[in-house]
């Protein structure tokens, strides 16, 4: 049987699962990959890592950004999403290259990782847009 157990209150970006699941992700990539990929040579390693770190600072910022400027909050949710599928490109592109060099499983892994969290951060969007829809329509009531 299922027991219903409530989420965790979201008193910061902190508290938010998909900042949690991609700053892991970042830091799997600069721990376990980016050395590799350093030793390779491989061109695109500066863009990758500006990528993997850029997904968890959107988040924090479009958290911030909320209820001062929504659509902006939005936009910049939207870019992270944009970042977890460019580094599900960069993973499979680098494997594809240097697949006997890295660990594949950990690439495919993270490459799951990302699209999971990019879905969830589609759903956590469209939260967003359901509470900021309920709010101005509370507001209107009121007036």
């Amino acid at each position: 049987m299922y027991r219903f157990t409530p989420k965790k209150p979201i008193r910061s970006f902190k508290d938010l699962e998909v900042y949690q699941k991609t700053l892991e992700c970042a830091v799997l990539f600069a721990k376990e990959i980016k050395p590799k990929l350093a030793s390779l040579r491989y061109d695109l390693l500066e863009g990758m890592s500006n990528c993997a770190l850029s997904i968890p600072l959107y988040i924090s910022e479009s958290h911030g950004l909320r209820f001062s400027d929504f659509g902006q909050a939005i936009a910049t949710l939207e870019k992270a999403m944009l970042g977890c599928n460019k580094m599900i490109v960069y993973l499979e592109q680098s494997g594809g290259i240097y697949g006997k060099e890295l660990p594949v499983d950990l690439l495919s892994d993270l490459s799951r990782r990302y699209m999971d969290t990019r879905g969830k951060m589609f759903r956590l969007e469209k939260s967003w847009q359901k509470f900021r829809q309920a709010d101005q329509n509370l507001t209107r009531l009121r007036k």
